[in-house]
């Protein structure tokens, strides 16, 4: 099977916005922000799997761009928790980093496929 690093990446993506959440629940007693990120984090490498089964181009499009939507929130969250002394500089910077990478690669995808003669 042919590597994809948008698969690979969102879904360790997702793993580490997991534990983050366990860490922020357990250690930091924090319940709101947490879930926000929860949810964002984890639907970007859900829509990248949604987009593997695609009806059509544009759906493929459409499920590509809620992922980069979710990716720009799951940023938003991170920001937020850092600047409310939830999680360290270190932390932040590393998953950050990881986002922000996935949300080049996404917007990447998307328009290279938009490109593309039918």
């Amino acid at each position: 099977m042919k590597p994809n690093p948008l698969k690979e990446k969102s879904f360790r993506f997702a793993l580490r916005i997991v534990k983050l959440y366990k860490y922020l629940n357990t250690e930091e007693k924090e319940f709101v922000l947490s879930k926000q990120l929860l949810r964002s984090g984890t639907s970007i490498g859900a829509m990248q799997r949604e987009s593997e089964h695609a009806e059509s181009k544009p759906d493929f499009i459409h499920k590509l761009s809620i992922a980069q939507k979710e990716c720009n929130e799951s940023l938003y969250w991170l920001e937020l928790l850092y600047k409310t002394d939830y999680i360290s500089e270190k932390a932040y910077s590393s998953i950050y980093n990881d986002a922000e990478e996935l949300m080049k690669l996404i917007t990447a995808i998307i328009k290279k496929t938009k490109s593309i003669n039918n």
